[in-house]
């Protein structure tokens, strides 16, 4: 039986990276506005349905990989040294991450998921809606390692800060790319606007350490 069930959760991944991978291969030959689902299930051959029940919305097919980033940015938070900051600890998780922040080379494939996703407005949109709920997941986090008290803003703006600094970072990259920059300059570029955003908010929340910047009520 386990082994069964080995085999189907195989399976039903390797049908979802195929669906993921001709999504690509389609948007990034025809961008995504113009690229249907109908399109992308008949080239994956399975049934429409069948890359809903995978991707519940279009741009999904391009951000289905953030979803272990959820998880990956709470663990560097929670998980931190004794005494270490949040700002330290994420910036420490940050400047480890691939993808725009880092990749070496930066490859064509690469290159063009930015042009698509700066040319799409809901494919921005939907990245806007990951990120906020990725915040809210961390203010709950800092909530609780602070003891804030209920409607307590401190955690809901640190979170966001920090989440700003990806954000701020990813859109100076693609602005970078766009433009012609490559690597190593886009990488020496994107880290050193990273070290200085990062030192501004250790400056501002060093302070929300193991225990909190906000007192009980």
């Amino acid at each position: 039986m386990a082994d069964d069930l080995g085999r189907r959760e195989r399976k039903k991944q390797q049908t979802r990276e195929r669906i993921a991978e001709t999504a690509r291969g389609l948007f990034g030959e025809r961008g995504f506005e113009r690229v249907t689902v109908a399109e992308i299930a008949r080239e994956a051959d399975v049934a429409e349905q069948t890359v809903y029940n995978y991707f519940p919305t279009k741009e999904d097919l391009v951000y289905w990989r953030l979803e272990s980033f959820e998880e990956a940015l709470l663990g560097a938070v929670r998980d931190r040294e004794p005494g270490e900051s949040m700002p330290a600890a994420f910036g420490r998780w940050l400047l480890a991450q691939r993808g725009l922040l880092g990749e070496t080379p930066l490859s064509p494939e690469l290159v063009a998921l930015t042009r698509m996703i700066t040319e799409s407005p809901s494919l921005l949109d939907r990245e806007r809606q990951i990120f906020a709920r990725y915040a809210d997941s961390l203010a709950g986090l800092i909530a609780e390692e602070t003891g804030a008290a209920p409607g307590d803003v401190v955690p809901v703006v640190t979170a966001n800060a920090l989440l700003g600094v990806h954000r701020a970072l990813i859109d100076y990259a693609r602005g970078r790319i766009l433009e012609g920059a490559r690597n190593p300059e886009l990488k020496r570029d994107v880290r050193a606007q990273a070290e200085a955003a990062l030192a501004a908010l250790e400056a501002g929340f060093g302070a929300a350490r193991t225990s909190g910047a906000s007192s009980r009520r």
